[in-house]
């Protein structure tokens, strides 16, 4: 089960951290990441972290989005900074796994919402 929170109300060029704990332990953590949608569009990957430590953004957040996680905690992060209208969505966090059988599983979290005011 994955747990999100760190949403809010901000101005544009403000800064926000989400955060997202996940309970129990997968056999075999493959990656974490952070999706997005907007209100009429499709949900879009934010940023991801792998298990070997590589990240990846999408062009718009690049420079201004961190992804990190804490694996003794269990917990991912998202520091956004310079935040633009734009970015005002539901956040979803997301856990990909093996499980024992070594089939690929994946958990997403329930959202939280980030909004960005002008």
């Amino acid at each position: 089960q994955l747990v999100e929170s760190g949403g809010g109300l901000v101005q544009t060029g403000g800064s926000l951290r989400l955060s997202c704990a996940a309970s129990g332990s997968p056999f075999s953590i493959i990656s974490r990441g952070w999706y997005r949608q907007a209100p009429g569009k499709q949900r879009e990957l934010v940023a991801e972290i792998r298990s070997g430590g590589t990240t990846h953004y999408a062009d718009s957040v690049q420079g201004r989005f961190t992804i990190s996680r804490d694996n003794a905690k269990n917990t991912a992060y998202l520091q956004m900074n310079s935040l633009k209208v734009e970015d005002t969505a539901v956040y979803y966090c997301n856990l990909e796994y093996r499980n024992s059988y070594g089939f690929r599983e994946a958990s997403r979290g329930q959202g939280t919402q980030v909004t960005v005011s002008s």
